[in-house]
């Protein structure tokens, strides 16, 4: 037995020869797969496998980027994108931020060149002892986010590895270490609600900018990189606080961090401040979406192309900088006014229509409420379904689940989708604009209540019937023609003829100034007769030449009516014409965009505002001194009496027919800010003109508004600054009591002639 088992032994026993057969195999192996490697290399790097990233490519990676719209403060108001990328720069990155991502990512980032071999072979031990790292350094992640797509090819995996490092190695021999890492924070995806890019991070989860998050929110974010959907701090807090902890751990051994530190941010909770961004979002929300096609429009009419003259820019996708004239500050006050007091005057609405039947008291509520249904989103998707009339009707009339705006918030609730266009339907829209007359730039702009559930712009899209605030353009060509503000008007009846069916024009009883009457107390206290007496003798196509000539682009036919505001206008246009008034007769183009520039701060377009000369300097300023008297002694009374703003300023209320419209447009030296508050439909509306009238519904606002940009004194809105009269002086009579003197012939040298 011993010697069978001896010889089996022998047999068993490998020569000298077998084993060197058996390592030239596994060299052969080894050679071949090192050949293999060296082939591949060189094939991917003469681009057999597709295009590597050139120089140029790399120097502007294509990394979608939003672009940004900019205040004259120098804010960002928000953002137009496909991803919500914001690129920042080493400098507003916080090392918090640095320090979390190399200990986690890629420890020894600052000792390799793009390909950590040593990291690759020992990638085991690493998770071994417990420093959990992956495979790619923060190089090859940057390659991988910047030029390759996802694929689940084993093959086409391999390539595109190689590529990376190829790539990898590219960028670390043409950025700086510094550079790498900025690029990298800039193009990881943090996941779910459109959230790319360090910066857009910061502003979703902690609402703060990179260079200010501390440790722990650093250490949150950094953690999410490889997990987003796992680590999500929303979704898994459980799973985003172990994570935190464990990066803050890295922190600590990599030396960024004492142990007391690590510890001490480790008992903190999240402190999520989360707040979702989107179009939605944000201040000058209307504002931003008219913006946008005006920008659209300025790319395509001026035919501003990329530098190879051919390719257009892409607002949503190319990281543009769009300068305004926007002032942040000012446009929260704004916002903060409208909010404040539309809260109050929609329960008065509300109060008001309270136990009414809106089907009797308004004879076109049905075909109203029919319309808002046939307009709605609803309605368009059931009609792609295929649905008839009668299934649609029984939708709309069957309760659903959605979502309302208030005045206090918005609330989830259920109701039947016709009552919802009911409540719509009786909701008060308002929108505001102010800009400074002398350079016409923009300063706030509120296009209506709130964006996200009624879209529609009423600054500068929408346009409503103007009412009283027409009647200045008509009291400035009787100016013009060297009317007096004392010259004294019987108010009474007047019918106009010639200008097809003769045109008599009503006049509140109760509203009515009796006996004869200054211009000035007529335009003060909104005088219809006398208004419509100036208009005949001064003739209407004058007037509708004026009201042309200080910008209103809407229709204005040149009848006698005109002078009661019967025609259509835009809150943007009304403000800009009566910045003419404040500015010496000079009529500067509303502007609100100042220059664009590229991702790279080269200089795409700059905007010149038109410049008209509408009114001689006399005329305007005679004309501030009549809108003075509507302040002083007229229908804008209550911004003395109730608001108590006691500065020199002007201004005209506005109420159309049926109190459908109110308005208020009121001007200072440095600022005139026009406001209109009414309805969807102008068959809704306030029963009453104590209510209705835009002393009630618009003058608030400006009031809550001027009041908080007068106590801000940064913004250099003075009270102490009055209207500057022309430097060639005024020859029409401004003291009533001595033109009066004058028409009675008792000056003094007619005494001395004895007239």
């Amino acid at each position: 037995m011993i010697v069978n088992n001896n010889n089996r032994n022998n047999k068993n026993k490998l020569t000298t020869q077998d084993i060197r057969r058996y390592n030239w195999y596994i060299w052969r192996f080894i050679i071949a797969g090192f050949s293999f490697f060296v082939i591949m290399i060189l094939l991917i790097a003469f681009q057999v496998f597709g295009t590597l990233p050139s120089f140029r490519e790399l120097e502007n990676p294509k990394s979608d980027q939003a672009s940004q719209v900019i205040s004259s403060d120098n804010q960002v108001l928000g953002n137009y994108y496909v991803k919500n990328r914001t690129s920042v720069t080493y400098r507003q990155l916080s090392p918090n931020v640095i320090n979390a991502l190399v200990a986690t990512e890629d420890a020894r980032f600052y000792e390799h060149s793009g390909i950590d071999f040593q990291r690759s072979f020992t990638i085991v031990l690493y998770n071994l002892i417990g420093k959990k790292q992956g495979g790619s350094t923060i190089t090859q992640q940057l390659a991988k986010n910047l030029f390759t797509e996802k694929t689940h090819n084993p093959f086409v995996r391999i390539i595109q590895k190689l590529k990376e490092w190829i790539t990898a190695v590219k960028l670390e021999r043409n950025y700086t270490k510094e550079e790498i890492l900025t690029l990298y924070l800039n193009t990881v995806d943090f996941g779910a609600y459109n959230t790319y890019g360090i910066s857009s991070a910061s502003r979703t989860y902690f609402n703060t900018t990179p260079d200010k998050l501390t440790p722990d929110q650093a250490a949150l974010l950094m953690g999410m990189i490889n997990g987003p959907g796992i680590y999500s701090p929303i979704n898994h807090p459980d799973n985003a606080l172990n994570r935190r902890n464990f990066v803050l751990r890295r922190m600590g051994e990599e030396g960024y961090l004492s142990e007391g530190q690590t510890e001490e941010f480790k008992q903190k909770p999240l402190g999520l401040i989360f707040k979702v961004t989107d179009h939605n979002e944000g201040m000058a929300t209307y504002f931003r979406a008219v913006l946008k096609k005006e920008i659209q429009k300025i790319l395509v009419d001026k035919a501003i192309f990329k530098p190879d003259g051919i390719t257009t820019y892409d607002l949503d996708r190319d990281g543009l900088k769009i300068y305004t004239t926007i002032d942040a500050t000012m446009q929260q006050y704004a916002e903060d006014a409208q909010k404040e007091y539309m809260r109050k005057l929609q329960a008065q609405f509300n109060s008001h229509w309270k136990g009414l039947s809106l089907y009797k008291a308004i004879p076109t509520f049905k075909s109203l409420l029919d319309k808002g249904m046939r307009r709605s989103d609803r309605y368009a998707s059931l009609k792609l379904q295929n649905k008839t009339d009668e299934e649609i009707k029984t939708d709309f009339a069957t309760p659903a689940k959605m979502n309302i705006f208030t005045w206090h918030g918005d609330i989830d609730t259920v109701m039947k989708p016709i009552d919802s266009i009911v409540y719509c339907k009786m909701m008060l829209r308002n929108a505001l604009m102010s800009m400074d007359p002398t350079t016409g730039y923009i300063k706030a702009w509120v296009g209506g209540t709130n964006f996200e559930h009624f879209k529609y712009d009423q600054v500068k899209t929408g346009t409503r019937q103007v009412g009283s605030t027409a009647k200045p353009f008509t009291y400035a060509v009787a100016i013009e023609d060297g009317f007096s503000p004392c010259m004294q008007v019987a108010n009474e009846p007047i019918t106009i003829t010639g200008y097809g069916a003769d045109w008599s024009p009503r006049s509140s009883p109760s509203e009515t100034v009796p006996g004869v009457i200054t211009l000035r107390t007529a335009l003060a206290r909104s005088q219809n007769w006398v208004t419509a007496y100036v208009m005949n003798e001064v003739k209407p196509i004058p007037v509708a030449e004026l009201i042309k000539k200080m910008g209103i682009t809407s229709n204005v036919p040149p009848y006698p009516s005109i002078c009661l505001g019967t025609f259509d206008a835009s809150v943007f246009d009304m403000t800009g014409a009566y910045s003419a008034f404040a500015n010496e007769g000079v009529w500067t183009e509303p502007t609100f965009l100042l220059r664009i520039e590229d991702k790279n701060g080269n200089v795409l377009y700059n905007n010149t505002p038109k410049v008209v000369q509408a009114l001689n300097p006399q005329t305007a300023y005679v004309m501030t001194y009549m809108l003075k008297g509507v302040i002083d002694e007229g229908t804008g009374y209550r911004l003395r009496r109730d608001y108590h703003v006691m500065n020199p300023i002007g201004g005209k209320t506005g109420t159309t027919q049926d109190n459908s419209d109110g308005w208020f447009i009121g001007i200072t030296p440095q600022l005139v800010t026009g406001i209109w508050t009414g309805c969807e439909d102008r068959d809704i509306h306030f029963r009453s003109t104590r209510l209705g009238e835009g002393a009630n519904t618009a003058l608030p606002i400006f009031a809550g508004y001027m009041k908080r940009v007068y106590a801000n004194s940064k913004l250099g809105i003075k009270t102490n600054v009055d209207f500057v009269p022309p430097k060639s002086g005024v020859t029409i009579t401004l003291d009533c009591g001595a033109y009066s003197q004058q028409q009675k012939g008792t000056n003094e040298v007619e005494k001395k002639l004895d007239f």
